[in-house]
């Protein structure tokens, strides 16, 4: 038996005292959360499986283990005389890492194996682990006869191994030692053998405080992630690790600016120096961290809104459920998708927990959004499974339900029927989780019946020549090569197979139904609603004027602006446009549009205004190749702004490109047109959202 000294005494708790201690006595008792001992207690629950015994889980008298006085005996016995061990696995293979990465020489095996407390056979196996897990990363691990292990890779690469270790193995680990500092409860010279109790707590008082406010939160894998790379930058500078040039990016101008106040206020908490590329690597971090509030979209995200469109409109067709006018699902994903492709492209690993349960729970949904992902963003590569499901999570949430009814029925076709065929069935529905039955004909059976069609997929061991219908040839034994053709032969017929079929619809207990507290909340957002799209109706103005260049354009169109009572600081607003134009590429790709943009506190109203160019001028495009624009579209709006208000901003830059159509209707400088245009889509807007029919 193999336990931890922990799992130990809480079982012995549980037989001294059976039926009195409850999760919660027992947390409070060991000093540790909750959910610590309800993650033990499924430890124990395969524990008392090998002596015949059950833990009895009872709201009102408690914990209690039942079985035969002989079981319970047979594991007293086992309990007294057992040396538990307080090291997983996997905490050895972390403590293995962080001797290696701490070390700029070689390390001799005999030495680790001493270090770690473990044989040198079990040494050479997490080694090979570990050899795999670094490849990932750049990172070469080697061992050399005579000399040892050694450790190549840049800085950069292993303080992103390290992290990742972190984070894949010890998330909750992590979640829970942030809580118990914050209560001063965490009597440890250091978290998880690494880090200082003082840095993460500290660290996670200035993300806090610099990161986590106004409109714009982390999301908790986010939060604890950034905690866990700005502690390893400190320990690792601090001890002479230090970062090569990683570069400035102009895209992370704002996230530039928070890391470098966030570290001037630990080097003053901690007393420790950050580098210069300390701060932009962290920046990298944080730019593919979810810092974006679900309700804020930047405007110049044009062409990635389209491209989510396009998204959710052929996961629509897969699924047969018409997802296009949800468009909290269209901001949750578009708030989701720039740091996830950012992430990507930075080779950043993203770590979820939920991706397996994902996958169980809605193995259709899954399979129908990564098709459309990687056929949307084909230059993107491979997606991660931990990335797709983060995705599945905003149409699941969107379907609001709970399991999918889409049982998707398999036939397996084998010579006489018995035999391999029963393991070959278990087999399936052990691996590919999407499928929900399998039933198993002989060659005889299927000559006699004609029932072929009711099966969404037919498997045979052997050639079905007198079939007509499309079937996946796979050996008895179902090797590897087998379970990827089933799974890319259910990716490409998604549409088949949910036709016909829908998703479970909530029972009205399970409905999610949204109430607003007061009717005063229903009738500001009414008002914040008027207030925007009368705005932008009332302030459109289409500009004709020869010879101006696009600053000339801009500068003219705001000094009307202010004129109008719109605005006041003119001079602030075109300079704050002028930065804006700086930081990254404006132009909308395939369209002769330029959208120039900015929030600020001297902007009274939302503004949408148009303006045409006589000579195309050359400006940076979205996707930072140049381009000529032609129609020059300015949008200005307050610093503050609500949910409503947001909505309403972000609808006219979705619009801007829906289609083909609308791109020559806001090109064309026409302003009757174009504010046809603006109230089609904004009546669009209320129906769906506000005006229930």
């Amino acid at each position: 038996m193999v336990i931890t000294s922990r799992e130990k005494a809480i079982i012995e708790l549980i037989i001294k005292t059976s039926g009195k201690h409850s999760v919660f006595s027992i947390a409070t008792f060991l000093n540790v959360s909750v959910r610590t001992i309800q993650r033990d207690l499924k430890t124990i629950e395969k524990i008392l499986r090998e002596f015949e015994l059950h833990l009895i889980r009872n709201t009102n008298e408690g914990l209690s283990i039942e079985g035969k006085n002989e079981g319970i005996f047979r594991l007293i016995q086992q309990l007294t005389d057992i040396q538990p061990i307080d090291q997983t696995p996997n905490e050895r293979k972390l403590l293995l890492l962080l001797a290696l990465f701490q070390e700029t020489s070689s390390y001799k095996i005999q030495i680790l194996a001493n270090e770690l407390g473990v044989s040198i056979a079990t040494l050479t196996a997490y080694l090979e682990e570990l050899t795999e897990w670094l490849r990932n990363y750049n990172v070469q691990l080697t061992r050399k006869r005579g000399v040892g292990v050694e450790v190549n890779g840049t800085e950069i690469d292993k303080r992103k191994a390290l992290a990742s270790f972190f984070l894949l193995y010890f998330n909750e680990e992590l979640i829970e030692s942030l809580f118990l500092l914050e209560k001063a409860k965490l009597a440890q010279d250091k978290v998880l053998h690494y880090f200082q109790p003082e840095y993460m707590l500290e660290a996670d008082r200035a993300v806090h405080a610099v990161v986590n406010k106004g409109s714009t939160k982390l999301a908790d894998s986010d939060y604890i992630g950034l905690i866990v790379h700005i502690c390893i930058a400190m320990q690792r500078t601090k001890k002479g690790f230090l970062l090569e040039t990683v570069g400035e990016d102009s895209e992370l101008t704002g996230e530039y600016d928070l890391i470098k106040e966030l570290c001037k206020e630990l080097e003053q908490t901690c007393a420790v120096t950050f580098t210069q590329s300390d701060i932009e690597y962290l920046a990298v971090i944080l730019k593919g961290s979810k810092l974006q509030a679900a309700d804020f979209i930047p405007y110049d995200s044009v062409v990635l809104g389209r491209m989510i469109k396009n998204v959710i409109q052929f996961v629509s067709l897969q699924l047969h459920i018409d997802f296009s006018k949800d468009f909290s699902l269209y901001q949750g994903l578009l708030a989701h998708m720039e740091p996830a492709l950012f992430r990507m492209k930075q080779q950043l690993e993203l770590f979820n927990p939920l991706t397996e349960e994902i996958k169980r729970k809605y193995p259709v949904l899954f399979m129908a959004v990564k098709n459309s992902v990687e056929k949307e963003f084909k230059d993107m590569g491979h997606f991660p499974d931990d990335e797709i499901a983060f995705i599945v999570l905003h149409f699941g949430s969107a379907l609001v339900m709970r399991e999918e009814e889409l049982s998707i029925k398999a036939l397996v076709v084998c010579p006489t029927g018995i035999g391999t065929s029963k393991m070959l069935a278990s087999r399936i529905k052990k691996e590919i989780i999407e499928i929900d039955s399998v039933d198993i004909k002989s060659i005889k059976d299927l000559q006699q019946q004609d029932s072929l069609h009711e099966y969404d997929v037919i498997i045979s061991t052997v050639r079905l020549p007198f079939i007509s219908l499309d079937y996946i040839l796979v050996t008895p034994l179902l090797n590897d090569g087998d379970i990827v053709a089933i799974r890319e032969f259910l990716k490409r017929n998604i549409e088949s197979l949910t036709k016909n079929k829908q998703y479970r619809k909530p029972k009205k207990n399970e409905e999610t139904v949204k109430i607003k507290s007061t009717i005063q909340e229903v009738l500001q957002e009414l008002k914040d609603v008027h207030r925007s799209i009368e705005s932008v109706i009332k302030n459109l103005r289409v500009y004709r004027m020869p010879h101006f260049l696009h600053t000339q354009m801009i500068e003219e169109m705001v000094r009307d602006a202010e004129r109008d009572g719109l605005l006041s600081h003119t001079s602030d607003v075109i300079q704050k446009l002028k930065d804006r134009e700086r930081q990254g590429g404006l132009g909308i790709p395939n369209t002769g549009m330029g959208l120039f943009h900015c929030r600020h506190e001297k902007v009274r109203e939302l503004i949408f205004q148009v303006a045409h160019l006589e000579q195309p001028c050359l400006i940076k495009g979205m996707d930072g190749k140049g381009m000529y624009m032609k129609t020059l579209l300015l949008m200005l709006a307050p610093e503050e702004l609500s949910v409503r208000e947001q909505e309403i901003v972000s609808l006219i830059s979705v619009s801007l490109i829906e289609s083909d159509e609308a791109a020559i209707i806001f090109s064309s400088s026409n302003e009757e047109i174009i504010r046809s245009r603006l109230e089609a889509i904004f009546l669009e807007y209320l129906h769906t959202n506000l005006i229930k029919e």
